[in-house]
């Protein structure tokens, strides 16, 4: 079986270095890399042993929908590995992957492990890696056996993982109407549930997430969630990202429109980005716990819109 490990990058030099150093150092080589270029500058890459091959989409504002569209249609492989740009493969990842594919049919769903600020100094150590790296706290854990059946839908998560390049033909791939962040992963999940493709948890397959600076919820998306909360109500007759849309609700950046959509009241300000901000002793954001945070002070009747920031708490 062939294996196309597929990702999409702008920006992010150093991440995407970092991820073909570690694919480079598979126990089971791919049969190549695709990287989906979304800018105009084609990036210096390390020598591999397999090709790496640019797909240039340019700064032309395409989406991620659209991004990794291209890259399966570019794939040479049968099997399809999705990692994104600041994600490290495991030596393990893409064997693991092949090992799942032959059990089951359907998409599979590796490990991640989120790395703290500073773990990549240093260079590529897996087994530093494997020390220091956690388990994200709103993410499922690996099942017992090898692979463990998801049965929601909305666990889909693009962040690492693999199905074979017809299934992601049969599908139809990405919906390219989501622009910006948030709903095309729970879209594609859907999508796979309304086909019928089964979703499996893949014992392995590990991919480390690299520490970037983020917020949660992603209140520096705020138009495009709410753009996509839209397409994906009127697409499927049923809404997406609630907890998302509850924690702006909280902040007072939004109110029910009457019509089962959203109207938005005004702009996050600094305080919004200072509760969502990611802390250096934080290796991910944590929707949770802000959101958490929120439903308190909304309780106690405090000003939410005015929220300290998550150093504070």
């Amino acid at each position: 079986m062939k294996i196309s490990v597929c990702t999409l990058a702008h920006g992010r030099a150093e991440h995407l270095r970092n991820l073909v150093q570690g694919l480079s150092r598979s126990r089971r080589a791919p049969c190549e890399l695709l990287v989906a270029v979304m800018q105009d500058e084609a990036y210096d890459l390390p020598k591999t042993d397999f090709p790496v091959r640019q797909i240039m989409l340019g700064e032309g504002g395409i989406c991620l929908a659209e991004a990794r569209n291209a890259a399966a249609r570019e794939a040479r492989g049968e099997l399809l590995v999705f990692v994104d740009v600041d994600c490290i493969p495991d030596p393990e990842l893409v064997a693991d992957y092949a090992a799942a594919a032959e059990l089951r049919e359907g998409v599979l769903m590796g490990e991640v492990g989120y790395l703290p600020k500073g773990a990549t100094d240093g260079g590529i150590d897996f087994e530093r890696f494997q020390r220091v790296a956690v388990k994200h706290s709103e993410r499922a854990g690996p099942p017992i056996a090898q692979l463990g059946e998801c049965r929601d839908y909305r666990c889909f998560w693009s962040l690492n993982f693999a199905l074979c390049a017809a299934t992601f033909a049969q599908v139809g791939g990405f919906d390219p109407r989501y622009v910006g962040y948030g709903g095309e992963d729970t879209d594609f999940g859907r999508t796979l549930s309304s086909r019928g493709v089964p979703i499996w948890w893949a014992r392995g397959a590990k991919a480390y997430h690299q520490y970037h600076p983020h917020h949660m919820p992603p209140v520096h998306h705020l138009d495009s969630v709410l753009a996509n909360a839209a397409v994906f109500a009127d697409k499927w007759g049923e809404p997406t990202m609630q907890h998302w849309l509850r924690a702006f609700r909280l902040m007072g950046l939004i109110e029910p429109d009457g019509r089962g959509g959203w109207v938005k009241l005004r702009e996050p300000s600094a305080h919004h980005l200072a509760l969502t901000r990611q802390q250096e002793d934080q290796p991910y954001a944590s929707s949770a716990l802000v959101l958490g945070q929120l439903e308190d002070q909304a309780s106690r009747g405090s000003d939410t819109r005015r929220a300290p920031s998550m150093a504070a708490v």
